[in-house]
């Protein structure tokens, strides 16, 4: 029977876990919805009172993001925010074409069977992208348009590409949501979509590579030229 003080040790770490768990998504969700802004200074207590929780779990996720290139740490001056130029941006999106067609082949290595699951969870994403753009819902065809590319990244099954694809796609959401209503309406991200799910569901890693990561180079020149046409610097 385990030693009751190392059931208590093990309950201990496990709810210290889920705390800082807990603070981690609530600052990042901050950052990425533009409560704290990039350029944004305070005090780890500061934030900690912003977001109602205690500073010790809000610390060390602060240290997490930190590694993520999310926040920066400094000497009497407490947490700052990370700003992204748009070199900044295009190199993020360079780390996410690259691992969404990795990923895209890992899938196509999968038996025919599980790739046909992953490809319907896919389409019922992709369904709520283009429900979203039939009502011109910006906001929730980002937001749907993302939960398609996580699965995608998920569905591959490397933990190592999902961990530094999450980073990148975080990074990568402020200025997606920036710049929504500042370029057309995507109405070909349905069909790009589709064509990875084709190259998915047939096996053909090269033809679903491609489809992922034109559909990714597509999006990244977009947002890049629109962050530089209104010359937007800092995000």
């Amino acid at each position: 029977m385990p030693h009751a003080s190392l059931v208590f040790d093990a309950r201990t770490d496990e709810r210290r876990a889920t705390l800082v768990e807990a603070a981690y998504t609530a600052i990042k969700d901050a950052i990425r919805n533009g409560v704290f802004p990039p350029g944004f200074q305070g005090s780890e207590l500061e934030i900690a009172e912003r977001l109602g929780m205690s500073r010790t779990p809000v610390h060390q996720a602060i240290i997490q993001l930190q590694g993520e290139g999310m926040v920066e740490l400094r000497a009497k001056r407490g947490v700052i925010i990370s700003a992204l130029s748009p070199v900044d941006m295009r190199e993020v999106y360079d780390v996410i074409i690259a691992l969404e067609g990795m990923a895209a082949v890992l899938i196509c290595e999968r038996p025919e069977a599980e790739r046909e699951t992953i490809c319907r969870r896919l389409e019922a994403e992709n369904a709520k992208v283009a429900e979203a753009l039939s009502r011109d819902d910006l906001g929730q065809w980002a937001d749907h348009d993302a939960a398609f590319h996580a699965l995608l990244v998920e569905a591959a099954g490397n933990g190592r590409l999902e961990r530094i694809a999450k980073v990148n796609i975080d990074q990568s959401y402020r200025a997606r949501r920036l710049t929504l209503k500042l370029r057309s309406k995507p109405t070909q991200s349905v069909v790009e979509h589709q064509a990875i799910i084709d190259g998915l569901r047939n096996g053909d890693a090269a033809a679903a590579c491609q489809a992922a990561q034109d559909h990714k180079i597509k999006a990244r020149d977009l947002i890049v030229d629109v962050l530089e046409r209104y010359d937007m610097r800092h995000l």
